[in-house]
């Protein structure tokens, strides 16, 4: 593995467990106070998955070139 490889390895696994983390703080029903909060987080969650579909982007750029 190059250190690229490692990097988006090591990414992943961060963006991964801050999904995880986000979305059981949404089944808890204290940390969530109001609709505002709780579309808030979704939406969070919404973005870290996009960051795997961007390295799919880099990647498919990549294999191009």
């Amino acid at each position: 593995m190059n250190f690229n490889n490692m990097f988006e390895f090591e990414l992943r696994k961060l963006v991964e467990a801050e999904i995880l983390r986000l979305s059981e703080n949404l089944t808890n029903p204290a940390a969530i106070v109001d609709y505002a909060e709780y579309k808030h987080q979704v939406g969070k969650i919404a973005a870290l998955r996009a960051v795997f579909d961007l390295c799919d982007e880099v990647n498919t750029t990549l294999s191009k070139r």
